[in-house]
């Protein structure tokens, strides 16, 4: 299907100075809030116990406070609502410690006679769990910007790899930023995004600099700001359509989700609007800003095509016995 129709090159390395403003602008708030105001580790990272509670109606969270103040266990506990007025959620940064203690029948009798209500959830993860999945993740994601930069660089050429690499931090930052602005805790779900984001981001990234490569390929003499805008405008539809597919299936999944994956919601949409914004004008503006030569890389396709007739005439001479 074509939305839209190729009829003139629209000239987005004109506008990549202003971009380059938005870009760091962003960046610095980005890091300023991660500084400053820092992130909310979840029980998955941090530790502690998460107990969910569901009321028949709306929860009396000032009595539910009065009632947990009685219990040690419960001491520094926060509660919150859960997506609903009759769902709370109770955070406390410590463990019981002991696998006979059953911290969710703990609660109900902590919470009697503040309604009729019921324990839906217990999650329960301790320190050293909780700071070896930190350790983990974090390494996830620095391998997996490790294997890209490998990739890219082996199927394309250094430019591109550090590029792409610019890039794909620039959309992750920016996507902590924006957690740590809304105050939303980092836990396994959050991080599945950010690995969903690197992969969504590089793949579009991969196809802008398919084009580049096909255009360069095809003109020896061209400056290359030309190319890298008739490549992101032949690239335009295609983009369009699948950066607005994926918005509004993530949107729907953020507004009637619950919950759950909000979290997980939130983050991959702003990974879809950054990492939409960043293949165009991050890492297409970087390749010209490293000084990539078009006529110096039609050099090396030259040689790199004598190397392969070479070879294949020593291989044809040996086959032949002829040496």
């Amino acid at each position: 299907m074509e939305f839209f129709k190729y009829t003139r090159t629209f000239n987005f390395m004109g506008k990549s100075k202003f971009a380059l403003i938005v870009s760091i602008f962003l960046l610095v708030s980005s890091y300023a809030l991660l500084f400053t105001k820092g992130l909310n580790y979840g029980v998955d990272f941090a530790g502690g116990t998460i107990v969910q509670v569901k009321y028949a109606s709306a929860a009396p969270i000032k009595e539910m406070r009065e009632k947990l103040k009685e219990n040690e266990i419960f001491s520094g506990s926060s509660i919150t609502e859960f997506g609903s007025p009759d769902e709370v959620v109770i955070r406390m940064k410590s463990t019981t410690g002991n696998v006979s203690v059953d911290i969710g029948d703990i609660t109900r009798e902590a919470l009697q006679g503040t309604g009729n209500f019921e324990v839906r959830r217990v999650d329960i993860v301790g320190p050293t769990v909780g700071a070896e999945l930190k350790e983990k993740g974090i390494m996830s994601l620095v391998l997996a910007m490790f294997g890209i930069l490998v990739y890219v660089a082996f199927r394309f050429e250094w430019r591109f790899a550090v590029a792409s690499i610019i890039a794909l931090i620039h959309d992750v930052s920016i996507a902590l930023g924006a957690i740590t602005l809304v105050g939303l805790d980092v836990n396994l779900d959050v991080l599945a995004a950010l690995l969903t984001i690197l992969g969504y981001s590089l793949n579009d990234t991969i196809i802008v600099f398919d084009r580049i490569r096909e255009g360069v390929t095809k003109s020896r003499n061209r400056d290359l700001t030309d190319i890298v805008n008739e490549s992101v405008t032949r690239t335009l539809a295609r983009t369009t359509l699948t950066s607005l597919t994926t918005f509004f299936v993530v949107f729907t999944l953020f507004m009637f989700g619950g919950e759950i994956i909000h979290a997980f919601a939130f983050t991959l949409l702003v990974g879809v609007v950054v990492g939409t914004y960043s293949s165009i004008f991050v890492a297409s503006p970087i390749l010209i800003w490293f000084g990539f030569d078009v006529k110096l890389y039609h050099v090396k396709l030259a040689n790199k095509a004598k190397r392969e007739v070479e070879k294949q005439k020593m291989r044809d001479q040996y086959e032949s016995g002829v040496m």
